[in-house]
């Protein structure tokens, strides 16, 4: 915060409905002031799609520095229907973001009392839980390119770019926001290990790693296509998610969870000003989803691991060295039933093996 108690924030209320819900988070900031006893500073900027069809750039010259000197900014929502795709995100979003180097975006899942949500029979106490969404890496490093474009040969790549740094860093801040929200102190990293066998398989490595710092925060795995299944089904289950930029983004379903408090808030958290994002949910759910006979847990990852919701330590994917000091099977479970009394589909281990559980060492 600035000197004298006195937070100055960049006010950049954006395209389509970013103005409108920016101009109510400024509402609610001054409401907070007052009440925390602290001065709020507001300037306004009108980048977004119509200051670039008016002068036909997105960020004037020294833009980046300006913004700078601000302990924040909030941003409204970014596009415009006359402005070709790809313009104004990587010329204003994505321009603060990596010059900024914001790579944290924290997306609070919170079902408000009295808010109604798409999910049947849920409560307030059921949805509440947060993604943390790495930033900077992934499909949005902008790497790729065209090769022959616009003939019936051309091609295109698009790269996702990974690095230690960048998934330790992420993966650590995670950690460390379980441990001071001190609630289920539960991370679950969401990546699809077993098809993005390079990229993902980086991202699995370092979450061991980190995850030894942390013994009192349970570690936990799920595949990006069965978290989404189970946020529908078993909300309740997630405290914290740790997950790359691409799938944080691209969920369907986070983004309709939004919805329990009317908008998306995103947090963007770098060393530099902060960033906060309000935007509207850009879909919802579809019809409720409640089958009275499916109350109860029973589907499984083909990994071995427990459906959340059914009980059992956190389950981690096949280790491609069986001496892996991370993982141990359970070798002397009944063929088809797990250590927990519940059987497997089919009367079966998944694939015929024995559990493999994370057993990460406490010293």
């Amino acid at each position: 915060m600035s000197s004298n108690d006195i937070l100055k924030v960049a006010v950049i209320g954006g395209d389509g409905t970013g103005p409108e819900v920016v101009a109510e988070g400024v509402k609610v900031l001054k409401a907070v002031a007052e009440l925390e006893g602290f001065q709020v500073e507001t300037t306004e900027f009108d980048y977004g799609g119509k200051r670039y069809l008016a002068t036909g750039e997105v960020l004037p010259e020294g833009a980046i520095q300006e913004l700078s000197q601000f302990d924040s900014i909030l941003l409204g929502a970014i596009g415009h229907p006359d402005v070709a795709p790809g313009i104004l995100e990587r010329g204003l979003l994505l321009q603060m973001r990596f010059d900024f180097d914001q790579y944290i975006n924290l997306r609070p899942v919170k079902l408000f009392p009295g808010v109604e949500t798409p999910l049947a029979g849920k409560k307030p106490e059921d949805i509440d839980f947060v993604v943390v969404r790495e930033n900077t890496e992934d499909l949005y490093a902008g790497i790729g390119g065209f090769l022959k474009k616009g003939t019936a040969d051309e091609v295109a790549t698009q790269t996702a770019i990974y690095t230690r740094k960048g998934c330790e860093r992420c993966i650590r801040w995670a950690f460390e926001y379980t441990r001071r929200r001190d609630r289920k102190k539960q991370l679950t990293l969401v990546a699809k290990t077993n098809v993005l066998t390079y990229g993902h398989d980086l991202w699995w490595r370092t979450f061991q790693d980190v995850a030894r710092e942390y013994p009192d925060i349970k570690p936990d795995y799920n595949h990006v296509d069965a978290c989404c299944m189970w946020m529908v089904k078993n909300p309740e289950y997630y405290d914290v998610i740790v997950t790359t930029n691409m799938f944080a983004t691209s969920s369907p379903t986070w983004r309709g969870f939004s919805r329990a408090d009317g908008r998306g808030r995103r947090r963007q958290h770098q060393p530099g000003a902060g960033r906060d994002e309000h935007v509207r949910a850009d879909g919802r759910l579809g019809a409720e989803v409640h089958r009275p006979e499916r109350d109860q847990p029973d589907r499984h990852d083909q990994r071995g691991g427990h459906a959340p919701g059914a009980g059992g330590p956190p389950v981690g994917r096949r280790p491609r060295d069986e001496g892996d000091p991370a993982c141990h099977r359970h070798e002397d479970e009944e063929p088809g039933r797990r250590q927990d009394g519940l059987r497997h589909p089919r009367g079966r281990r998944p694939g015929g093996r024995a559990l493999e559980r994370l057993a990460f060492p406490t010293n």
